[in-house]
């Protein structure tokens, strides 16, 4: 793989000729799948073939001397499944006599801070998250974040919609950006068109514009950028879902206060930080596995 670091997922399914989803069940003996025994072997000659090696979380670590744990969460959007994340992580470490600190500094100063205080690991979030699978040990099919994208695109198809927008912020968010790719990987699974971006800057055209192009729905990666969306539909005398079904991600409490209330995806954040400390602690994970994401369905979408 000339100009690679590291063999991906993606990498896998092309020279299996396969989705990414399935490359995921198969290398992750996913329960409940009915993938055929000649697809399964293709994939796994593939992978062999290729050098492909699953993300693990353990490459974030390092050992230190005290009972500190330091999380680095700089440069991550700051939502209700990272600061749950982060609850169910604490909760989880504080009952093994563990402390956490969170750091969302970037720079050298953090760095050095970090050191200093000799944490017993320290989990960099960032780096998990924008590695080449994004999610640490299933490239986000089974229970990751692009697993959650399918969920938000589903409830649109569901109902219909095959035209989808994905809501993204005006500037350059290394993370966001990430995130839309999600979204559009979700959408390739699901057999979609790429989702038109449509960037939440305030502007009425845009919705406009993304009438005029057919879009029926719009997928925002937060709950903020789809309450942006809602905000302009209202000033402009659209509606959601009648001219545009709108769905958010994160269910923020100030989702369900609008109007018309925001559908959106809720994530068991909380548990998959207890499930991280436990890795991170090489504890069973028990009862710390996460529920399935799921939609809470109110009145946009």
């Amino acid at each position: 793989m000339t100009g690679k670091t590291r063999v991906t997922m993606r990498d896998v399914a092309a020279a299996s000729g396969v989705s990414q989803a399935t490359v995921s069940f198969v290398l992750n003996d996913a329960p409940g799948q009915t993938i055929p025994a000649a697809t399964r072997e293709r994939v796994r000659r593939a992978a062999d073939e290729l050098g492909y090696r699953p993300h693990s979380i353990a490459r974030a670590l390092r050992e230190g001397a005290s009972r500190i744990v330091v999380l680095e969460a700089g440069g991550l959007p700051r939502g209700h499944h990272l600061s749950s994340f982060i609850a169910g992580l604490d909760e989880e470490l504080g009952a093994a006599g563990f402390g956490l600190l969170v750091s969302y500094g970037e720079g050298v100063s953090a760095r050095a801070a970090i050191t200093a205080i000799e944490p017993r690991a320290v989990i960099d979030l960032p780096a998990v998250c924008a590695g080449p699978d994004h999610d640490v040990a299933d490239g986000g099919w089974i229970d990751g974040m692009v697993a959650h994208r399918l969920v938000q695109l589903r409830h649109l198809v569901a109902r219909g919609h095959r035209a989808v927008a994905v809501a993204v912020p005006a500037g350059d968010d290394p993370f966001l950006a990430l995130m839309a790719g999600q979204v559009r990987d979700a959408a390739e699974e699901l057999g979609l068109p790429e989702p038109l971006p449509l960037v939440v800057d305030g502007d009425p055209e845009k919705p406009v514009g993304a009438l005029k192009a057919g879009v029926t729905a719009v997928a925002a990666l937060t709950d903020d950028l789809a309450l942006g969306v809602l905000a302009v539909l209202a000033d402009t005398g659209l509606s959601a879902p009648g001219d545009l079904a709108v769905i958010g991600f994160d269910d923020t409490p100030h989702g369900a206060l609008w109007r018309p209330a925001l559908t959106t995806v809720r994530l068991d954040a909380r548990a998959y930080g207890r499930r991280t400390a436990r890795t991170l602690l090489g504890l069973p994970v028990g009862d710390a596995r996460p529920a399935p994401a799921r939609v809470i369905e109110r009145a946009s979408a």
